[in-house]
């Protein structure tokens, strides 16, 4: 097991500051006078290792936030561990950073059956889980019985909503197969995605599931072309993306394809468009974030301000990969949240101001997506684009569209 964990030193100043005339000493775990600790699980290996670089992405914006000053007189310490996409490792790493390093929330924690995992410990513990990396239904619905965990990601269920929308009006008569994670991932964007079409036209002819454990999905596929389909949906994690594109490449098979955007990024594609390029032309996709290798956003400052942070803070990671571009996106949203809950930090606090988000102000993000909650709203976000790949990188095929999760 691959365990990574920083920490800064403490300074005094601060970087933003709310009423007050100084931090009060809170009696909850993994907060001090100058300090605040935070934790997390990503994989850092195995099948999902792809996504491991939100967290040396988040702790990179950390560190600038840090050198600045920290928020409200604290230094932002953020400590994570790899738990190779296994919920069975999430569960027992979490439990350490509880218990043992006695973190004062959990940050950026990756995988839908990974947060579920975990989310009865933590609500019985009431520590706050927010922003984890995760748009499930299952967690996107139920703060009444679990207030202490929130998602960050759009809704699965509204993404399928989008992709389902957009058919309906480009291919009314669009004989659609899905291959899905069976996880709550898989499941509900097939559930947004037959929900948008119903009676309207389009329909799922097949779907496929596979197991996150497993190791292929070329026999899904081989199925799913036997449907006589035009349209292919991979709901599916970059690994049974790349899998699958390259089974209905040796296939012969050229429907229309729809990516699940956990599964879009730049590197990711670059692999699937040698191996496929007829499949991956006009793919679709949806996005909430800038991608700072669009030649689009080359003089905005905060991919020039992305590009130096990387250079002083994460100077092994690659700029082009977008998922340490999502990490300082969850980072920012972290940082607000710990400056909205002011300088008497407890783990209440830092609940409700997550619970009280509302600003269209996070520069990582596309222009008019708006991050707002409430107590009875834990869907940060409603509303994305929808953009289509042209074999170099992602354009943007639509204005703005809200996702019904």
């Amino acid at each position: 097991m691959i365990a990574r964990f920083s920490a800064v030193a403490c300074v005094a100043l601060a970087l933003v500051s709310t009423s007050g005339v100084g931090a009060t000493t809170s009696v909850d775990p993994g907060v001090t006078a100058t300090s605040v600790l935070l934790g997390g699980t990503v994989p850092l290996t195995g099948e999902a290792a792809a996504f491991g670089t939100v967290a040396p992405g988040a702790k990179a914006y950390f560190d600038y936030v840090n050198s600045k000053g920290g928020v409200n007189g604290r230094k932002i310490e953020y400590r994570y561990y790899d738990d190779a996409y296994n919920p069975g490792q999430t569960v027992l790493l979490t439990r350490r950073l509880v218990e043992q390093d006695r973190v004062f929330a959990i940050f950026n924690s990756i995988g839908t059956a990974n947060n579920l995992a975990t989310r009865d410990y933590l609500n019985a513990q009431r520590v706050p889980q927010v922003w984890v990396g995760d748009g499930s239904q299952s967690i996107g619905q139920s703060f009444t019985r679990y207030p202490w965990t929130m998602g960050f990601l759009m809704s699965y269920r509204g993404e399928g909503d989008v992709y389902g929308k957009t058919i309906v009006k480009s291919q009314p008569k669009a004989r659609i197969a899905v291959l899905y994670e069976n996880t709550e991932l898989g499941r509900d964007m097939l559930t947004g995605l037959t929900r948008a079409i119903a009676g309207r036209g389009p329909k799922v002819v097949a779907k496929q599931s596979y197991e996150f454990t497993g190791a292929d999905v070329s026999g899904q596929v081989g199925l799913l072309k036997s449907s006589g389909a035009d349209t292919l949906m991979l709901f599916a994690t970059p690994k049974f993306f790349l899998n699958a594109i390259r089974a209905t490449h040796n296939l012969g098979w050229k429907p229309r394809l729809y990516i699940a955007s956990v599964s879009i990024e730049p590197t990711i594609m670059g692999i699937a468009r040698l191996n496929a390029p007829e499949l991956t032309r006009g793919a679709l996709s949806i996005a909430f974030v800038k991608n700072p290798n669009d030649p689009i956003w080359s003089k905005d400052p905060i991919v020039a301000l992305y590009r130096t942070i990387m250079k002083k803070h994460n100077p092994t990671g690659r700029p082009t990969d977008v998922y340490n571009w999502y990490g300082m996106t969850v980072a920012w949203t972290m940082v607000e949240t710990l400056r909205k809950a002011g300088k008497s930090l407890t783990r209440a606090g830092l609940l409700k101001s997550a619970q009280s988000l509302d600003t269209s102000a996070n520069p990582f993000m596309l222009p008019g997506i708006r991050l707002k909650t409430s107590p009875t709203d834990y869907r940060p976000m409603e509303h994305v684009y929808l953009y289509r790949y042209d074999n170099k990188q992602w354009v943007k095929a639509s204005g703005l569209l809200h996702a019904k999760g």
